[in-house]
């Protein structure tokens, strides 16, 4: 159905509507400040150091074994994830390898312009030395921020997700929480388009970063949006969930 059709999908009208041929000037080019980089720490919430990348041991992994048998696992051992395991993954997904001031960071995946919208939440529920709950990482300081520690968190995360079970009998849960403001800032509404494309890179950095360290991974796209914001504690505008994955230790539940 054409685009210009009154009864054209909204996804087809999003398609076109963020054409560069629609873009207006961007916040940028009108020399409006820049948003932070990172939603900055809650002063009120206690945050923990994470084991720095440099001194994190993993075993040595294919490239090509881990992209040929890459695949979405459902099924985790009772093993916890070490400390290490977590700041591994986490430093995979969103690690800062260096910055620029406070104009921008070159992180261990890509980003449109280096802008790095996303703040990544976690539902810990089977990490050793965490307890379960609610955290941030902060990845400028390569920090934990643990936000909820509510015992039902893990079931009502699953009950968002349209009951899917996994979610409670996993280590951990990555939830990514975009910031639009800072991708639009300099691509006016089409860095819409290219958050949804930086979620594709984090996540499949997770899938191969995860498989190094015995763990498995299933990415989850459905959840009720309204329903997740409210239990994240964000406004579902200028921050909203845009992806989340599983990650657990395999063991003999894979097998």
């Amino acid at each position: 159905m054409p685009p210009g059709s009154p009864h054209a999908d909204i996804g087809q009208i999003f398609m076109e509507k963020t054409k560069y041929r629609y873009l207006t000037t961007s916040d940028q080019e009108k020399h409006l400040p820049q948003p932070p980089l990172e939603i900055p720490p809650d002063p009120g919430k206690p945050t923990f150091d994470l084991p720095k990348p440099e001194t994190i041991s993993v075993p040595p992994r294919d490239l090509r074994a881990a992209i040929e048998e890459r695949h979405s696992i459902r099924a985790y051992a009772k093993e916890p994830l070490t400390l290490p395991e977590l700041a591994f993954l986490l430093w995979c997904t969103q690690g800062v390898k260096k910055g620029a001031g406070t104009y921008a960071t070159f992180r261990t995946v890509p980003s449109a312009g280096a802008r790095h919208a996303f703040e990544t939440y976690l539902l810990i529920n089977n990490v050793d030395g965490l307890e379960p709950g609610l955290y941030r990482y902060l990845a400028l300081t390569h920090q934990l921020q643990q936000l909820d520690l509510d015992p039902t968190l893990h079931i009502r995360i699953a009950e968002a997700c349209f009951g899917q079970q996994f979610i409670m009998r996993c280590g951990a849960v990555f939830l990514w929480v975009a910031v639009p403001y800072r991708m639009t800032w300099r691509y006016s509404e089409r860095g819409y388009r290219e958050l949804h494309k930086d979620a594709g890179h984090v996540c499949q950095n997770l899938y191969l970063a995860a498989s190094a360290v015995g763990c498995g991974v299933c990415a989850i796209a459905a959840y009720d949006d309204d329903n997740m914001h409210s239990i994240l504690g964000i406004d579902g505008v200028d921050q909203f969930l845009i992806y989340l994955a599983t990650v657990g230790k395999t063991g003999q539940a894979n097998r």
